[in-house]
């Protein structure tokens, strides 16, 4: 295994870049909201469509294997925000774009500047490469002994921040 082998580290950002740039409104935000989530949730306030039954809400509690509710309280609560979501999804579906808008591929940094941000070169990787040693016959790699203060701080990095 040679030293130039690439591996998978987060040593930047993976979802953003340093510039944003909006494309389609000339780089200009409405200064109020254009729309509201009461007015879809007042429009299809008595739709019989996204009433949900009993034996539905715990048919799906089983495909997601979520528990079952404990009492009637929590399941009256589940229903109601099971039905928000449908009813919102529901007003989502019916909107009108036109073909101009293109559809969304994922929520990250699809820019030139994104993606060259993203990628990952031995460059960008050569901190890392120094903290690592080859030994043993097979050309193991390891992590250099006496990295105290590294060691310390992969032990205090939070994978959820």
């Amino acid at each position: 295994m040679s030293t130039n082998t690439i591996r998978f580290l987060a040593v930047k950002r993976a979802f953003s870049s340093s510039q944003v740039r909006l494309e389609g409104h000339d780089g200009i935000l409405p200064s109020r909201p254009t729309w509201s989530i009461q007015v879809i949730f007042e429009k299809h306030s008595e739709d019989t469509e996204t009433q949900i039954s009993d034996n539905e809400l715990h048919h799906l509690l089983r495909l997601s294997a979520l528990p079952i509710p404990k009492d009637l309280a929590e399941q009256q609560r589940m229903k109601k925000d099971l039905q928000s979501q449908l009813k919102f999804v529901k007003a989502i579906q019916e909107l009108d774009i036109p073909d101009s808008v293109k559809p969304l591929q994922s929520i990250r940094d699809e820019t030139e500047d994104g993606m060259k941000e993203r990628e990952i070169t031995v460059e960008s990787l050569a901190d890392e490469f120094a903290k690592e040693e080859v030994v043993g016959s097979r050309g193991r790699i390891r992590k250099k002994k006496g990295m105290k203060a590294l060691e310390e701080e992969e032990e205090k990095w939070d994978p959820l921040a």
